[in-house]
């Protein structure tokens, strides 16, 4: 596998062939992909919503609406659509679900590194929510690794992906009943595989010169 390759040939698919739908065990790697995505202190701050049904796609086609309409029928046509949400907060019981499913994988030598990774996710935890006062963007900027690691993987499976923000986030947190959930949400990915009316599978890649965005000390 040749990553320059993959990062340099996928692009954000902006039309989707209906008819052509995702198979099972590829979606199932998705599914993985997502699971493994690397979180601060591991804290896994995150909820994936899977539509894959007309019907499950269309509630979320819902939140595409007035200036987000252009969206909508990307949702439709996609063969799958994640919402990508995230906990509003991080309470202790998310925080004991972690450490108890880390100490079953057996991460944990002895009962004092087990307090002491408590200890440290906890601090983070209580920094971000209680000193920064800004616990929301930092989940999302562990949602956002989470969001990178799907559209990395979409290339090197040959599956064409379309990360969506423009969407009515309120309107689809009250569709899923996620605020009840403790959750919002915050992007989509659609997934399948674009049409013959994708203008962007024709158009060349574009990103600044390596020397503007990256320097060597």
């Amino acid at each position: 596998m040749n990553l320059s390759e993959l990062v340099k040939t996928r692009y954000t698919s902006k039309a989707f062939d209906p008819s052509r739908k995702i198979p099972a065990e590829t979606f199932a790697q998705f599914e993985t992909l997502l699971r493994y995505a690397p979180s601060s202190v591991n804290s896994q701050p995150w909820h994936f919503v899977v539509a894959s049904t007309d019907e499950g796609k269309a509630r979320v086609a819902k939140a595409a609406q007035g200036g987000y309409a252009y969206n909508e029928p990307k949702i439709r046509n996609a063969s799958h659509v994640v919402v990508f949400c995230i906990r509003r907060d991080l309470d202790a019981e998310h925080l004991a679900a972690i450490l108890a499913q880390e100490d079953k994988d057996g991460r944990f030598a002895t009962p004092e590194a087990k307090a002491g990774q408590h200890k440290s996710r906890s601090f983070y935890v209580d920094l971000h929510r209680n000193e920064y006062k800004d616990a929301q963007s930092w989940a999302e900027k562990q949602l956002y690794l989470a969001f990178g690691t799907l559209l990395l993987g979409a290339a090197a499976l040959e599956v064409d992906a379309c990360p969506m923000e423009g969407f009515d986030a309120k309107l689809l947190d009250e569709e899923l009943g996620l605020s009840a959930k403790g959750l919002t949400s915050v992007v989509l990915a659609g997934l399948g595989y674009h049409s013959s009316e994708d203008f962007n599978a024709k158009l060349p890649k574009s990103r600044l010169p390596a020397d503007v965005v990256i320097s060597h000390i």
